[in-house]
């Protein structure tokens, strides 16, 4: 038996749903970092772009997407759900905590409730962030201001929002958000999903 179904139901246990982040009902854009081999490992990590989010977080990101609309601007998506085996091969990779959360301690993305992402216009014109996403470097820092004006007001824009929606930011990343309160979400593994990214 599937333990991760409410056997009254059969459908997913409240703890561990995740949800498909995908048009109609999130109007966001997709560009899921590690289903390509142009990321920091220089190979694919999942075999499928697709982004999921635990409930909680989905709700979160619903609220985000609708201020974000009120200035003409949607979401790029980068990574949210990252199953625990996808941690594994990052922190394989590049073992920094600065950047990449241990696997055995847990990532917010593996509990379904961090997301990392940018702002577009309404064309699809990436906003200039100063950096790329996954710079691991001093320039990636949300404080930095060796960037240029119009960079640090696009991430205090995204901060802007993200915030309001209810998100906390971490200050070593400009793209990525999570739940406040992520720790009490389980890690999950790539068998959370109906059809996995692994």
């Amino acid at each position: 038996m599937d333990a991760r179904r409410d056997t009254t139901t059969n459908r997913p246990h409240e703890a561990t749903a995740l949800i498909e982040i995908a048009r109609p009902r999130f109007d966001v854009d997709l560009d899921i970092a590690y289903a390509r081999a142009d990321n920091f490992t220089g190979q694919a990590i999942y075999r499928r772009a697709a982004a999921y989010l635990h409930a909680a977080a989905a709700e979160r990101l619903e609220a985000a997407i609708v201020l974000a609309a009120s200035a003409d601007l949607r979401f790029r998506i980068f990574d949210a759900f990252r199953p625990s085996e996808a941690q594994w091969a990052l922190w394989n990779h590049t073992p920094d905590p600065d950047y990449i959360s241990d696997p055995r301690k847990g990532s917010p993305h593996t509990r379904g409730v961090a997301v990392d992402l940018t702002l577009d216009r309404s064309d699809g014109t990436v906003l200039d962030m100063g950096t790329a996403f996954d710079d691991f470097s001093a320039r990636a820092h949300h404080a930095n201001t060796a960037i240029g004006d119009a960079a640090q007001r696009n991430r205090m824009m995204l901060l802007g929002i993200m915030t309001a929606a209810g998100w906390a930011h971490y200050d070593k990343e400009w793209w990525h958000y999570q739940l406040e309160d992520a720790e009490r979400y389980p890690l999950l593994g790539d068998d959370a999903l109906d059809e996995g990214l692994m």
